[in-house]
């Protein structure tokens, strides 16, 4: 997943989500059908509106699937029987991810004043 911007928004397309993880945008429209937990808003041209939770699931199915390998049934029992715990790695791995962003923004803020003085 792309870094975290310090802006997030109420809002992502697909297109923003596919971009995130690295997939096509009917990816993503499979594992909606195929995941329960996933369920986008539809505006009233039909688009999908992803919110912040639903790019979280995004990035439990994706972690389970692409990163973990795991076959279709078996992302389906895991996010059955530990989608909590999953959901609190997912967590995890953002507040990691944005911290990790922070820092990396305050050291180039950093060597930027050192550099004028």
């Amino acid at each position: 997943m792309e870094e975290a911007k310090t802006l997030e928004k109420f809002y992502y397309s697909i297109g923003e989500v596919a971009d995130m993880f690295g997939v096509n945008t009917s990816t993503i429209r499979y594992w909606e059908k195929e995941f329960s937990v996933l369920r986008p808003r539809k505006n009233k041209k039909g688009n999908r509106l992803f919110t912040q939770r639903d790019v979280r699931y995004v990035h439990i199915i994706y972690q389970l699937l692409k990163v973990k390998g795991y076959t279709l049934a078996g992302a389906k029992q895991a996010l059955k029987d530990k989608f909590s715990d999953y959901e609190e790695r997912i967590i995890m791995l953002e507040t990691l991810d944005k911290t990790r962003s922070f820092l990396l923004d305050l050291d180039k803020a950093l060597e930027e004043k050192q550099k004028k003085v």
